[in-house]
C-alpha cells in the first residue's frame, strides 16, 4: 500500500481535462494539470511525490519537497493554530506539527529541525521536533570513505555538527571547510574517520580518486582556456584555491599530483603549466 510522504514511479492510466490519473496499487491518484507535460501519456511511467490535499485526498506532484518521511530538515513556521503549527514544506501544502510534538512553542518566521512521519490515525504526513531517538551512533550504518548526505545541525568549538544520512551525528572540522555553511544546509560528503565510541569525522565532497578522475579534465580545460598556464600550485593559499576551483587545497594537490604523474602538466614556482599546448 502506497503512503503519503514518499516518492514513487507510477503509471498513467487516464487523462482528464484537469490532469492525469496514476495507478497507485489499484487506487487512481490525480496528478493535477499544472504538473502534466506532453510526454505523460497513457501507459507511461511518471516520477512523483504523494501527499494529502486539504480535503484529505491522496494527490501527486512532480515538485520535490524539502524532505520526505523519515528525513530530518530545517523548516520554517508559516502559521500557527490552536492545535499546532504549519511548516513550509516546499510543495503546495504545508506540513502540520501538533503541539504534542514540539519542544517549545513555535513562532512564525523561525526555523526548527524536525523529522517527518506518517500519523497512524489519519495516514497523513506530520512533523515532530523530537528527533533525538532517530539519531544514534550506537550502531553505525556507515564505514570510512563512504559517501554520505550531511545536514548542518549546529556549531561547536572544533567545527560543524552534522546529521549523517538522517541517522548519525558527525563532526566537520572548520579546518576542512573553506566557506561558511548555514544551519540546515544539505551538503555531500564522506566519512573521513571513525573514532573511538563511534564518533564520526566527515569531509565535504567526494573521497579520493573518485573526485580526482572527475576533476582532471576540468583542470586541463581551464589550462587550455588560459594559454596553458594557471597561477596556482601546491604552495598557493587555500582560500585562493577554493575561490577559483571550488574545492579544498588538499583535493587540489591530489588532482594536480595525478596530472603531474601522467606528465600532462608541470608544476612551476608560480603555477601549473600544460606540458603540451597547441
Amino acid at each position: 500500500m502506497l503512503s503519503a510522504g514518499s516518492y514513487y514511479t507510477l503509471k498513467v492510466v487516464k487523462t482528464v481535462p484537469f490532469g492525469i490519473y496514476l495507478d497507485a496499487d489499484g487506487l487512481d491518484v490525480l496528478l493535477p494539470l499544472r504538473y502534466v507535460t506532453p510526454d505523460m501519456k497513457q501507459g507511461t511511467d511518471v516520477d512523483i511525490f504523494l501527499y494529502h490535499d486539504n480535503e484529505g485526498r491522496l494527490i501527486a506532484t512532480t515538485d520535490s519537497p524539502l524532505c520526505a518521511v523519515g528525513e530530518i530538515a530545517y523548516l520554517e513556521v508559516v502559521n500557527t493554530s490552536p492545535h499546532g503549527a504549519f511548516l513550509h514544506w516546499g510543495i503546495m501544502k504545508d506540513v502540520f506539527i501538533p503541539f504534542s510534538q514540539m519542544r517549545s512553542k513555535m513562532q512564525p518566521g523561525n526555523k526548527y529541525f524536525v523529522a517527518l512521519y506518517v500519523d497512524e490515525l489519519t495516514g497523513r504526513v506530520a512533523a515532530t521536533e523530537k528527533i533525538d531517538d532517530l539519531i544514534s551512533n550506537t550502531n553505525l550504518t556507515v564505514k570510512e570513505n563512504e559517501q554520505v548526505k550531511l545536514l548542518v545541525f549546529g556549531k561547536t568549538d572544533l567545527g560543524y555538527k552534522v546529521i549523517v544520512n538522517n541517522k548519525h551525528i558527525g563532526l566537520l572540522y572548520y579546518d576542512d571547510v573553506f566557506k561558511e555553511l548555514d544551519l540546515g544546509q544539505r551538503v555531500n560528503g564522506f566519512i573521513k574517520t571513525i573514532r573511538p565510541n563511534n564518533k564520526l569525522d566527515v569531509m565535504l565532497g567526494i573521497q579520493g580518486y573518485a573526485k580526482v578522475e572527475g576533476e582532471e579534465q576540468r583542470i586541463l580545460a581551464l589550462l587550455k582556456n588560459n594559454n596553458g598556464f594557471l597561477p596556482y600550485n601546491d604552495k598557493s593559499n587555500p582560500d585562493v584555491i577554493y575561490t577559483f576551483f571550488g574545492y579544498s587545497k588538499r583535493n587540489f594537490k591530489m588532482i594536480i599530483g595525478a596530472l603531474y604523474k601522467k606528465r600532462l602538466i608541470s608544476i612551476e614556482p608560480n603555477g601549473i603549466k600544460l606540458t603540451t599546448h597547441p
